[in-house]
């Protein structure tokens, strides 16, 4: 499992703490500490990893910025090549990486090994699209602009940004860093990879797939540390060119500390399911649970309130708590749909925003139960505005139901809020679902399903404090490059069959 087998050589076993990937090699970090990672479920420590030093961050982002100069001259079906190696790899050896997801992050254990084989489908993915958009050019000729005779060719082409920071989050730490990677590495970039603290071995044995594909020597380097060792000297360090971030609040400081260098952020959301009188109600029940308690709602996509025309909202709730009844919770191991939330301080913030909302009159659909990192799952129902679940993202298996009278006071609070990721709508009527859409500030609205990042070539973004940039496929390539020119200036003006 972990550590065993072609993973032995990241693991140092005297020690019991998982190395670090530097310069095509797996280290011992010069400050002999460590992290350790808590097992949500047994709230005991169950893996170290290494606290990075500051100066070998230098010596990492040293190694990535020359490494980067070579990769840029390899070519373009090399780069894929690798990458579709890297991916069979990672797929191949998913028994591995899912047990630590399970683990440290209390991921159920079929999503765990799913998230591995999407990771591998996205980087092979990611090298064919790859492939296709950046073995094109354009050809602009300057008789196309007034006063301009054709004696110019604008041959332009994109290039690499140079080194890109990836710092993926806790709930997606594979699938969420192999997103920033493959982009980065077919644009020609050299990768350094942040992981997060709870999630950190996962994307330890993920890199390691990289590296048996065979990835030149410092093009792809992984640190891992305490951030407020690391944290700020990486995203602040002056040989980073890109920065691509998920997670919360820490992009937002982020954002205003990195200087002139390209940001791709996406930083969590209160996604809002607006819910009309002719929506199927058995469909939006099902959704309603599905996208609120998926991983126990730990996802930046999970439904986060639920905006109810008054009239079937009766109906509605009485369904959800029959199907919420059946959700099975406990251990990952099990899995269960319902597991421990990643950490104890993120229990108590959850148990705080339900304690306001008993203490200002919300009814509780269920009893709120709760034990060490688990909690089971809690429909809240007459949800007003002034509760501060109506507002804020619990990140747990809480969900609050606000009613509403009319279409437009279901946008109002959507659009009041600070987050603008995802929202959704259920209407059997779709012109009333387009223009429900339209008047949503959101990254994307899903029409009749709940919210989901996915597939992973969909453009993916957020508005207001839910990000900036774009992701999917495509959009992160193109993010993860910039626009080059060369001018041929022509002695005399010159026209193809002239």
């Amino acid at each position: 499992m972990a550590g065993n087998g072609v993973f032995a050589e990241i693991y140092d076993g005297e020690a019991e703490v998982y190395k670090y990937y530097a310069e095509g090699e797996w280290r011992k970090s010069s400050s002999a500490k460590s992290v350790s990672i808590i097992n949500p479920t047994t709230r005991k420590t169950h893996f170290k990893v290494q606290a990075c030093t500051q100066e070998e961050v230098n010596k990492v982002m040293d190694a990535a910025k020359v490494a980067q100069k070579a990769w840029a001259r390899t070519p373009l079906w090399k780069r894929a090549e690798l990458l579709h190696k890297a991916a069979a790899i990672l797929k191949d050896h998913k028994a591995p990486i899912a047990h630590c997801l399970v683990k440290e992050i209390a991921k159920p254990a079929k999503d765990a090994v799913t998230e591995v084989v999407r990771s591998g489908d996205l980087v092979s993915y990611t090298a064919e699209e790859g492939v296709r958009i950046l073995g094109e050019g354009k050809l602009l000729v300057s008789d196309s602009f007034p006063g301009n005779e054709r004696s110019k060719y604008c041959l332009s082409s994109k290039i690499p940004l140079g080194v890109v920071l990836a710092i993926p989050p806790f709930n997606y730490p594979v699938n969420l860093a192999v997103s920033k990677i493959a982009p980065a590495l077919i644009a020609g970039n050299a990768l350094v990879l942040k992981p997060p603290t709870q999630g950190a071995v996962a994307a330890l044995h993920m890199i390691h797939c990289f590296h048996l594909a065979g990835f030149p020597k410092g093009l792809i380097s992984c640190v891992t540390g305490k951030g407020s060792e690391i944290g700020d000297f990486l995203t602040m360090h002056p040989g980073v060119n890109c920065i691509s971030f998920t997670g919360g609040d820490t992009g937002i400081a982020i954002s205003k500390k990195a200087g002139m260098i390209p940001l791709q952020m996406e930083l969590g959301g209160k996604d809002a399911c607006i819910v009309l009188e002719d929506a199927d109600l058995d469909l939006v029940a099902a959704n309603i649970v599905k996208g609120g308690f998926s991983y126990s709602g730990q996802r930046c996509t999970a439904v986060k309130v639920v905006l109810i025309m008054d009239s079937v909202a009766d109906e509605v709730v009485e369904k959800v708590k029959s199907k919420m009844g059946k959700l099975t919770v406990g251990p990952p191991e099990d899995d269960c749909d319902i597991t421990p939330v990643v950490t104890e301080s993120s229990a108590n913030f959850i148990e705080g925003l339900v304690m306001d909302a008993k203490e200002k009159g919300a009814t509780f659909c269920q009893e709120y139960r709760r034990e060490g990192n688990l909690i089971w799952p809690l429909l809240l129902d007459h949800v007003r505005p002034d509760m501060r679940i109506a507002w804020e993202e619990p990140f747990g298996p809480v969900l609050p139901i606000i009613r509403i009278h009319s279409v437009e006071e279901g946008i109002h609070h959507c659009n009041a809020s600070n987050f603008g990721l995802q929202g959704c709508v259920f209407t059997s009527d779709i012109n009333k679902a387009i223009m429900i859409s339209d008047a949503m500030e959101t990254g994307t609205v899903q029409i009749n399903s709940a919210p989901a990042r996915g597939p992973d070539h969909f453009p993916f973004q957020g508005l207001k404090d839910s990000g900036i940039g774009s992701q999917g496929i495509t959009n992160s390539i193109n993010m993860m490059v910039k626009v080059k020119s060369t001018v041929i200036n022509l002695p005399a003006p010159s026209y193809t069959m002239g």
